[in-house]
């Protein structure tokens, strides 16, 4: 059953629902869980447009960067 919208869902079946995924996570090789991941990203993108597409690229882009400029002042600060 979908909740309506303003309707609070049940926290106990968030609970529960989230055991059955991690659980099933830990019973798949690692090849099989990047697969999977890569088939929903695949998915994901192609919902996108191609401004949207672009945006995401550009904070990619922006926060490889910042990583770097961090990792050359010396970590973590």
């Amino acid at each position: 059953m979908i909740p309506r919208m303003g309707t609070p869902k049940n926290p106990h079946a968030q609970a529960l629902g989230s055991l059955g995924g991690s659980a099933r996570a830990r019973k798949l090789s690692p090849a099989r869980r990047k697969k999977i991941a890569s088939e929903g990203g695949k998915g994901r993108a192609r919902k996108l447009s191609a401004a949207q597409l672009s945006e995401i690229a550009k904070r990619a882009v922006a926060a490889r960067e910042r990583k770097r400029a961090q990792a050359r002042r010396g970590g973590n600060k």
